[in-house]
């Protein structure tokens, strides 16, 4: 059975808070993946790792070691084991890891900081549940560790407000600065791209396009260390950022 992604709803992009919800499986994947009408199971993508935890149904309950996107399907939830999956049709209740999700929130929100103290173009990162980093194109480290430590835990010390908001492909295609990753590029063609915002509208220190879960205020994600800062290449520094709890 294939179904078009656009039939799959994903409910992490209108609340990345919600732990549980109903669903309906529309499909099982020859490799024995699970596909509902509507996830709260972030899909492995943009470098967040997607999100584990467990479906329960009538018949019994599995528990989900990440979820996937396919060449058929916008997410699909990968068991943990290979095991009895509730059929086609069947009414099902997911309950996403929300310690794990929490983190990569925290961490991604951080990452988002992290290229606002270090002004370079992106060319890679990863997201973890303790600590994360992204790839800088630049040819020398980024200067003093502890002074951007400092700077991006003053930011986050500020309680900023973090929101969403739309942008059309064309308004986009016309504002390339918004773009800082160089390795993935925000998805178009939808007509709309989704903009993450770090900060009040008229004094934000960020704004860029991201299709990843994130904290509703920076303070959520509490102090952090940075760790080393590594040679990648000539043109290339990693720098690694840690969640201190």
């Amino acid at each position: 059975m294939k179904v078009k992604t656009a039939e799959q709803v994903f409910l992490f992009r209108k609340n990345a808070y919600q732990r549980d919800a109903e669903a309906e499986v529309i499909a099982i994947t020859e490799e024995g993946g699970l596909v509902l009408d509507q996830t709260l199971f972030y899909p492995t993508s943009g470098g967040q790792p997607g999100d584990s935890g467990a479906i329960e149904w009538s018949g019994g309950r599995i528990e989900i070691a990440t979820c996937m996107k396919t060449a058929e399907f916008a997410a699909v939830l990968i068991p943990a084991e290979p095991v009895a999956l509730p059929p086609v049709g069947a009414r099902v209740t997911q309950h996403i890891n929300w310690e794990r999700r929490h983190k990569h929130m925290r961490v991604h929100t951080a990452l988002h900081l992290l290229s606002v103290v270090i002004p370079k173009p992106v060319t890679g990162g990863q997201i973890g549940t303790e600590k994360g980093r992204l790839d800088f194109l630049m040819e020398r480290a980024p200067g003093e560790k502890a002074e951007l430590e400092a700077a991006m835990n003053r930011l986050i010390g500020l309680g900023l407000p973090v929101t969403e908001s739309t942008i059309t492909d064309d308004e986009l295609a016309a504002r390339p600065e918004l773009v800082k990753t160089m390795s993935v590029q925000p998805p178009t063609g939808t007509g709309q791209v989704r903009l993450v915002r770090i900060g009040p509208p008229d004094t934000q220190v960020d704004l860029q396009p991201c299709g990843g879960t994130h904290v509703a205020n920076t303070h959520e994600i509490g102090e952090i260390r940075l760790g080393k800062v590594e040679n990648k290449g000539a043109s290339n520094r990693r720098v690694n950022l840690h969640l201190m709890s």
